[in-house]
This record gives C-alpha cells, structure tokens and sequence, in this order.
C-alpha cells in the first residue's frame, strides 16, 4: 500500500498501486487539469507513470520551468510526425530540447528549405489539436531494431544497436506515430500549444562525423503560451538590428576576413573605442591598487605542462615548433601561469599581500571555424586580467573588493543588474577533494562576509578552482556571462610559488583569478548590441561632426572642430559639397551622437546649430558654451566623479 508524500508534508496512501493522473485526480479537479508530469523521488517521469512505493511527488504544470523543456522536447515529436506524414520516405534522427527551442535532423535526399515550413506548421497544428496521448512502451532490442529496419529509418536501427546492454528500448506512441525517447513527455500532443514556430534549416553530419551522410536539421522554437513566444520573436528581431557585425560595418570599426580566420582588423574608429574602454579599465584597476605587467606571447610548453592546461587546454593552443633549439613553445591561452612566474622572480613576503597583478593580455585560442562569431568568439583576443596573490584570511575583503569595483564599472558601461552564480567542482579537476573543500569553503565565506548574493551553476567551475560568474542582463533581456572570480590553491602548488610569512617560514599564497570584462573583443561587441551603436558621448568612437551648408563656411567648420579637438573631443568635418540632409542622414547611419551645423549665418555670429543623434530639432549654442557643454559630457564617468561632476 504505496505512501505517497506532497510537497506541503501531506501524506495520502492507496490500496494498490496508482498513476500519478490519478493521485492528481484524487487531490483536486483543478491540479488534475494543470498536471503536466511530475517528479518522482526527484526524477522527472510522465503522469501515466505507476507509483506502486512509498515515495515523494510533486507536480509539475506548465508555470514551472522544466515545463518549457518537456514543451520543446514535445514539439520536436510533433515536428517529426508532421515532416513524415507530409513526405513519406523521410528518416528520423534525434531532435532534442535545446536553449529556446528544440531542433530535429531529418535525412532526405532533397533538403528542406524554410519555403516548407507553412506546411509543416500547419500540419503541426492538426496534431496538436488532435491531442493523441503520449504513452510508452518498452520493447525487445531484437525487435526494435528489425521494426525500424523494415521500415526503412536505418538511423533509429543504429542508435539502438549502440544503446547499453542494460538501458530498456523506450518507445512513445502519439496516435499512429511513434519514437524511439527516453522520455518523459506530457500527456498529449495537445499540451504542446500553439506557441511555436519554425526558424531555420542547416546541415549537420549524422552523428557530428563528416564522413556521415549529411541531415537537413530544422530548428524551431516553443513556449508557454503566445505571449512568451511573440516576446522572444520581438528580442530576436531586436537581437538582428543590434547585431555588432552589422553595426561594426555601418560605423566603419573593424572587419574578420579569410586571411585571419578568428582575429579582427580594428579601424581607426574601432580602435579609438577599444583604448577608451581599455583606458577606462587602466584608471580603474590604479585606483584598485593592481600593478600592470606584460607578459611574453610564445611560452615553452615545459610551463603549460607544469600548470596542467597542456593537458586541458592542448587542442586549444597555437603551438609553435623552434628546430634549431628543439622547443615546443605555445602562444598563450590565458595568462595565469605567467604571472605566477612573476611573482616567483624573488622573494616575496607577507608585507607584500595582496599583490595585485594585471595585465591586458593578448591571448589566442583555437576555436573551431563554425563556431566563431563576429568579434564576440574570436581566435586572438585581450582580457581585463588580473590575478590577486594573498592569504586565506584576505579572500574574503579583496572579494568584497572586486565585487564593489565590477559594480561601478557595469553601471558606468550602462548594466545596472547583474547575477551572480557559483560554479563548484568539475567532474574533471585539478587538485584532491580536501583542497576543493577548503577553496569552495573560503569562496562561499567571503560571499557571505561581502554580501553577494549566488545561484549555484553546478559542476562548471575552473579546472583549478571554484568561481563566481558575474552575469549582464543587456538591453533587450540577454545574459552575458563576462565577469569572474575564481579561488585557486593548485597553481601557486604546482608551480612553487610562495611567500615568506610573519612566522619567517615558507607558505602558499592563495591566487584569486579575476576578470571584469572577460575580453575586450566580447565586451565590445556586448557594448554595441547593448547601445545598438548609439553610444553615450565618452565611448563614442566620433563624438562630434561638423557639417558644414556652404562652401564659405568650411573655414568656420575647421575653427569650430579645432577648438573640440582641444577640448579633448573627437571630430570630423564633413565640408562635402552635398545637401545638409544628406549629411545628417549619413552621419546619423554611421550613430555620431552629436552634429553641429555650419553656414554663413553661424560663421558671422560664431554659432552652431547642435542636433542630437535621434532628435528632431536642433539647439543653437555660442560656440564657447558647445565646447564647455560638449567637452563635460564627454568625460569618462569615473573622471566625472574625480572632478566631483
């Protein structure tokens, strides 16, 4: 007589065994209605799912959170049923549950193409409100595999062949339809919804293998209800106006090509933006107390072998061979063990501690062609890098520290909120349990001490240590996961370094591993889809414009621009022999914030005429008072503060 355990500590015992559509049933109409599956003993499992034990359950309806995944994985079944009752012949793959939708490989000797896609949704929409119950079957291996064969879905026939010896053959019927899943699903077709949508085909090799038959995979995206879906439509569709690639061409910053796979060629204006913020991070980290260092490109891999990222990171790295010396040497992937050798070049002591190390480090990493992206995932890169060597009992203010310092710099950049996650021990680490212990122990005590509230991000720390990420929420709701801080006791171990303590004996300092940025390449890429360009006046890459009407006021325009450049601002004149509207028009293409006007009329009285990026009107100023005006809005805010502006 099973004991059935609710999340309120209620207890309900039944004669015999039960479903869980029953236990809901017995409970309440109204939960009977909203059930979608539910959590066995902490394992998610369908409703029609027997408890014949004493055990625990809680529901699972449509608010809670797996719930988008169960609709996603429930879409791609009725996605998959749709494509082969439309075009018989075509085979199945796998189609799982992915971030924001779900996706299912399809092999097909003609590729489909997004002019399918009405049909599909509309047949998608016939299964849905057929709403055939999801219901599950464990077969025979044997079996299984000659069902599939015969009916021509070779894929399916293979993926069970490779199954474990011991995992069952899971089946799920939906009507005439069925699936080799693991399942769990919800309890119809008719619990997926109307709110999905198709959004696009690519290729992809079966099993990831390019020596395997090539599958067209249809990706798609699901949600609660249509409220959900047409807010993500609408952040897609902003997402593709504030795409940095775009917005980098149209403001003439950078450009990536086959030459440099994965590095970027910064123009001028680009480049004016990058030192701003690489200045700004440089005054910053001298308030902070840091040293800056630099740090050699090409390291002999004996180092990398010392630290363990040779054996982490090899397939990563850029290895260069020198035959003369019979060298392995490797162009740096991160910066850590170099500064490590830095602080071993002598003999440190406690007096020392903490010891703030920095260094704008250019770094290089091999990512695979396909998964670059603008300058947001590139091969050549420079991190905000700092390392803090200290003692155990200074984990906890410099983290309070840092904490304090990643918060003025997010909000001057415009990213009032951020989360913060801790990411404990991977599976695959550096270092015995007792030091993971005593590393996860400090980080979680200077949190509390410093105030930080965390979410737990499990399994994904460091290989050398636990970390908080420090997660941007940008203009249109994405994270950007781009600060970090991360406690470390395995490097200062393994390459020998230390200190030597009040007690004139030797000890390990603790190294702290922070960024706030992550790289400059990714942040400035975050910067332009968080501002779509449209930079406050101190990042601008060309603050100011000087147009002029007339060709006799181009003199005027060259005085007026001189006098800004002494003032510290950054400007163009645009003496063209082109209409005035032309000129803002382009200008305001190209996001300058601010354009002032020149004609004969402003070259007499010593005026301009100001129009702002995205205004309709414009202000007349004395030109004394523009360049008082604009040169205080054009200071960094950090610099704003000093002046006590």
């Amino acid at each position: 007589m099973p004991a059935i355990t609710l999340p309120d500590g209620s207890v309900r015992s039944f004669d015999g065994p039960v479903t869980g559509t029953a236990l809901a049933a017995s409970i309440g109409p109204g939960l009977a209605k909203a059930a979608i599956a539910m959590s066995l003993d902490d394992k998610l499992v369908d409703l029609s799912t027997t408890i014949a034990h004493d055990a625990q359950v809680r529901f699972v309806t449509r608010k809670d959170d797996v719930a988008l995944e169960m609709i996603r994985h429930d879409t791609a079944h009725v996605l998959a049923e749709a494509v082969q009752s439309l075009w018989p012949g075509t085979q199945v793959t796998i189609g799982p549950s992915i971030k924001d939708g779900f996706y299912y490989d399809f092999f097909r000797n003609q590729p489909f193409t997004p002019e399918d896609f009405e049909a599909i949704e509309n047949r998608m929409r016939e299964i849905i409100a057929a709403n055939a119950p999801f219901e599950r079957e464990v077969w025979d291996r044997d079996d299984a595999i000659r069902f599939f064969e015969d009916k021509g879905e070779r894929f399916k026939a293979e993926l069970i062949r490779d199954l474990p010896e011991s995992e069952p053959i899971s089946i799920y019927r939906q009507g005439e339809w069925l699936d080799l899943c693991r399942g769990p699903h919800m309890r119809g077709t008719g619990d997926v919804g109307p709110a999905f949508k198709l959004m696009k085909v690519a290729g992809a090799y079966w099993r990831g293998d390019h020596r395997n038959p090539m599958l067209t995979r249809i990706y798609g995206t699901a949600w609660r209800d249509r409220k959900e879906l047409d807010a993500h439509l609408h952040q897609l569709e902003e997402a593709e106006k504030r795409d940095h690639r775009r917005i980098g061409r149209e403001m003439d910053l950078f450009h990536i090509q086959e030459e440099a796979v994965g590095q970027i060629f910064w123009h001028a204006k680009g480049w004016r933006l990058y030192t701003v913020l690489q200045d700004y991070m440089r005054r910053a980290q001298t308030r902070g107390g840091y040293q800056e260092v630099r740090t050699p490109q090409l390291v002999d891999r004996a180092l990398w072998e010392a630290s363990g990222h040779w054996d982490k990171y090899r397939e990563h790295m850029f290895v260069a061979k020198v035959e003369d010396e019979d060298k392995t040497l490797a162009l740096k992937p991160m910066n850590c063990p170099c500064h490590v050798q830095i602080f071993r070049h002598g003999l440190r002591s406690y007096r020392e501690l903490p010891l703030r190390m920095a260094e704008f480090g250019a770094c290089h990493r091999y990512e695979p062609s396909g998964a670059l992206h603008g300058i947001m995932r590139v091969r050549g890169f420079t991190q905000d890098d700092a390392h803090i060597f200290c003692t155990d009992d200074q984990i906890a203010p410099e983290t309070a520290k840092f904490v304090a310092m990643l918060s003025e710099v997010y909000a001057d950049l415009g990213f009032e909120k951020f989360r913060v996650k801790f990411a404990d021990r991977p599976d695959t680490r550096a270092g015995s349990d007792h030091v993971w212990d005593r590393a996860e122990g400090a980080l979680k005590q200077a949190c509390e001490i410093a105030g930080v509230a965390y979410e737990y991000n499990a399994g994904e720390g460091a290989f050398y240590g636990p970390k908080l990420e420090f997660v941007l929420t940008d203009a249109i709701g994405r994270d950007w996961q781009c600060g970090t801080l991360q406690v470390d006791y395995v490097l200062p171990e393994r390459l020998d370094a230390s200190y030597i303590g009040e007690d004139s004996a030797r000890h390990r300092p603790v190294m702290l591993h922070r960024a706030i940025l992550g790289s400059f390449e990714r942040f400035i890429g975050i910067l332009i889809e968080q501002f779509a360009g449209k930079f406050p006046l101190w990042l601008a890459p060309t603050q100011v414009v000087v147009a002029s009407i007339v060709t006799d006021a181009e003199p005027y325009a060259q005085e007026v621009a001189t006098a800004l450049r002494h003032a510290g601002l950054q400007v163009e004149v645009d003496g063209r022999n082109e209409k005035i509207n032309a000129k803002i028009r382009e200008h305001s293409v190209a996001r300058v914030p601010v354009i002032l006007v020149v004609g004969r009329r402003e070259a007499e009285e010593r005026k301009v005429a100001m129009r702002r990026l995205g205004g309709a009107t414009q202000e007349v100023l004395d030109l004394e008072a523009a360049v008082a005006s604009l040169s205080e809005e054009a200071l960094p805010p950090d610099l704003r503060r000093i002046q006590g502006m």
